[in-house]
């Protein structure tokens, strides 16, 4: 008896004429575009200026990027190097492979410099971003489906991912836990959980932030579970596993922390027209 399934794509690429147009590419484009865009408008709900959560996003995007691809890459280094294997292939971004906890941690980085640039506070930056991520995880993970990777545990559930043999790199067919979906909808509830909190709260000084990392990671060790793909094991658990304890633990700790130390929300998250925020030393003279 045929069992209900999700389909997966013949093709995870469209030609427009000599142009490959890439699934993958798209969900992570589209994905940015939704994450700026929301964050845009909370970010002038807070008192900032429109396009600033944009211009920063002009540093922390490359910067997630290439951090996400390198945590991808030295945690499945036996996938580029050694006997067989084609380093070249690692930079071959489009074919699937990003870690995002190497995008939040380089996109940090990129983020701080777009920040310390226009004079702003990087945690109310990252507040106002906080569910933008969330939904743009939601949409990239969609990125898996169309290379057919990523999957879970065979599965018969009426919502099982259908997927293709590829002998090229010992791929079985069958039906299997659609994971990729399990965390696109996590996510958008990850988008919602602080948008509620945030409000109800108010949140500020990187908490909402703070939280999406928490609650992501929950969703996360879940997903990590079911996954079959060939990851590093620690102590019985995934690489990834490991990762998101640390990482919930961290998050939780900084939101117990500042909440006692800075309550409350930011009064101004972004100067006036005109006006230069304060140095350090004239901070300090004014006090």
């Amino acid at each position: 008896m045929d069992i209900a399934y999700i389909p997966s794509p013949s093709t995870g690429v469209v030609h427009l004429g000599p142009i490959p147009l890439r699934g993958y590419a798209f969900c992570i484009i589209i994905g940015v575009f939704v994450a700026v865009w929301l964050g845009n408008r909370r970010w002038i709900a807070r008192g900032g200026r429109a396009g600033t959560v944009a211009d920063i996003a002009v540093w922390a995007v490359p910067f997630g990027l290439v951090g996400g691809r390198l945590y991808h890459v030295i945690t499945d280094y036996e996938l580029y190097f050694g006997e067989g294997r084609d380093w070249v292939n690692a930079f071959k971004i489009w074919e699937g492979g990003l870690g995002i906890w190497g995008a939040v941690a380089l996109g940090a980085v990129g983020a701080w410099i777009g920040c310390r640039r226009r004079g702003i506070p990087l945690p109310a930056w990252a507040d106002a971003l906080a569910p933008g991520l969330a939904v743009a995880q939601a949409i990239g993970r969609w990125g898996n489906w169309f290379n057919q990777e990523l999957y879970g545990k065979p599965t018969d559930l009426p919502w099982a991912l259908k997927i293709d043999a590829d002998p090229a790199i010992g791929r079985l067919a069958g039906t299997y836990h659609p994971t990729f979906l399990y965390e696109s909808l996590w996510c958008l509830l990850v988008a919602a959980v602080v948008i509620w909190a945030d409000r109800r709260f108010t949140l500020g000084h990187g908490r909402a932030f703070a939280l999406y990392v928490a609650a992501y990671t929950v969703g996360r060790f879940w997903t990590e579970y079911l996954r079959v793909d060939d990851a590093h094991h620690f102590l019985g658990l995934r690489l990834n596993g490991w990762t998101a304890i640390v990482m919930f633990a961290a998050a939780v700790a900084y939101m117990v922390i500042s909440a006692k130390k800075r309550p409350g929300r930011e009064q101004v998250v972004e100067p006036a027209v005109g006006e230069e925020e304060p140095s350090p030393t004239e901070s300090v003279a004014k006090s």
